[in-house]
């Protein structure tokens, strides 16, 4: 089940706020929890009991960490919650991957393959995964206390505004809030307009534009012509800006709505200047989340350049591989590493001297590239392909029938993407997304949002295109 569908849309959600309002404060948590076993049990049932099992499980194995004096037992028994949480996401998201290349390579040597059989990917498991982590080990540095009761853990796992696509909640952003969180009109008011503003955003611009770009990447790379190339790209470029952020604006929205303080996500990331800002802007709760757990335990900026390099080729190897089990996930990850290291070398001074507009457009340049590696999985001849005709500087017009719709939809994407690079724009999105409500301030967001939740209502349901791109991560 996703946000912008029509079950979530018309019955999941006014059920779970209607009963949700009406329930006393010392059951609002078994409610969040039972309702997001019934969402996370909608389009996996089978994954169910062994996400509620291993969490459990994990709940005990820290709490009995933490209780340990001695350190090389604490150090043990975080060994073992961080290898029962990631063997999980080994096993379950990237075994098939592991067992395929095997066999190819086994395959060319003229050997026999290994029997095996194709394992079903658990929804949500990398997000599942790093929330699991980043407990157990604030618990171990001592950031944190655990939890008294498991139903506490297991909402902040599983809950369903952040289960399946993020963010990445930190476990100390919210420990408080499972246990004594505010609820006000307010809040609920405003997180029900943050949610429709993300739902404008995925269901009126990023389904539009993913359309599109389907019909590119899916044509054969020699019938596209340079245009056809880019086109197809910038479409996937903002669709999966505008699917991912609006996913995210949706469940900070939700959270809100219970009294829960999701962090951001997404700061404009297409203004950036240079690619080590845009990964300070994009999906943030990730950025940090490497940084924090990965980055700075290999040595971040502490080590000599060779080392340091190294790491963030490491970091961002890995970050591309959680992306997904496809070899096009780790060139992306190497990608952008290998930009971070120019940037460290020398390319984000050159671009901080060249001005602002040229340093944005050369960075989105280079992240429309990057959104190339990523689009294209399981067929490294096809994405290479498609590589070359966007530099293939054959400019012979488009092959496929653009409509206006997807123009118009395209150009309102870019300004809004872009807006936030003049003052003028940076005031417009801090008015539009300020919290401060007053009584004019909440009729406005309130009719705002009641004609978005209708308009993108009827739109999903006259639509049958409606993907979310972040959903199988």
């Amino acid at each position: 089940m996703v946000f912008s569908s029509i079950t979530f849309l018309l019955y999941f959600l006014p059920i779970f706020l209607v009963v949700y309002v009406a329930l006393p404060k010392f059951l609002k948590n078994l409610w969040i929890l039972l309702t997001s076993c019934v969402f996370y049990a909608w389009g996996a049932p089978q994954f169910l009991f062994v996400v509620l099992i291993s969490a459990a499980v994990d709940f005990y194995l820290v709490r009995w960490m933490h209780a340990q004096q001695i350190l090389k037992r604490k150090r043990a028994l975080l060994f073992l919650s961080i290898f029962m949480n990631v063997g999980l996401l080994a096993y379950f998201k990237y075994a098939n991957f592991f067992v395929e290349n095997v066999n190819g390579a086994f395959a060319s040597l003229g050997m026999g393959e290994i029997a095996w059989t194709e394992i079903a990917l658990p929804v949500g498991i990398s997000f599942y995964t790093f929330q699991t982590l980043t407990y157990s080990i604030d618990i171990y540095r001592g950031t944190d206390k655990p939890l008294a009761r498991l139903d506490n853990y297991l909402v902040y796992i599983l809950s369903f505004p952040q289960l399946i696509a993020g963010p990445i909640v930190r476990f100390g952003l919210v420990a408080q809030q499972l246990v004594n969180r505010p609820d006000t009109i307010d809040d609920k008011l405003y997180g029900f307009y943050r949610f429709c503003l993300g739902l404008g955003k995925k269901v009126l611009i990023a389904n539009v534009l993913g359309e599109q770009a389907e019909i590119f990447l899916g044509m054969p790379a020699a019938e596209l012509s340079t245009g056809d190339a880019w086109f197809g790209m910038l479409c996937f470029t903002f669709q999966i800006y505008f699917d991912f952020a609006g996913y995210s604006d949706m469940a900070i929205g939700l959270g809100q709505m219970m009294g829960f303080t999701f962090p951001e996500n997404f700061n404009n990331p297409y203004n950036s200047r240079s690619i080590s800002e845009f990964w300070q802007r994009w999906h943030m709760t990730l950025g940090t989340w490497m940084r924090d757990y990965l980055y700075i335990p290999l040595g971040g900026n502490r080590v000599k350049n060779g080392r340091l390099y190294t790491n963030l080729l490491i970091v961002f190897v890995i970050s591309g591989f959680w992306h997904g089990d496809s070899w096009n996930f780790i060139l992306w990850g190497l990608f952008h590493g290998t930009f971070l290291i120019l940037d460290r070398l020398f390319l984000e001074k050159f671009l901080h001297r060249i001005g602002k507009i040229p340093s944005v457009l050369i960075t989105f340049v280079i992240v429309v590239v990057g959104w190339a590696i990523f689009s294209i999985e399981d067929d490294l001849p096809h994405l290479f392909d498609y590589l070359g005709r966007m530099f293939a500087f054959d400019f012979s017009g488009l092959s496929a029938n653009i409509t206006t719709e997807t123009l118009v939809i395209l150009f309102i994407a870019a300004v809004i993407s872009f807006v936030c690079i003049s003052r003028l724009g940076n005031r417009i999105q801090a008015f539009i997304y300020s919290e401060k409500l007053n009584a004019t301030h909440s009729i406005g967001i309130t009719l705002v949002s009641m004609v978005l939740f209708c308009v993108c209502t009827a739109y999903v349901t006259a639509s049958g295109f409606n993907p979310f791109i972040y959903f199988r991560f």
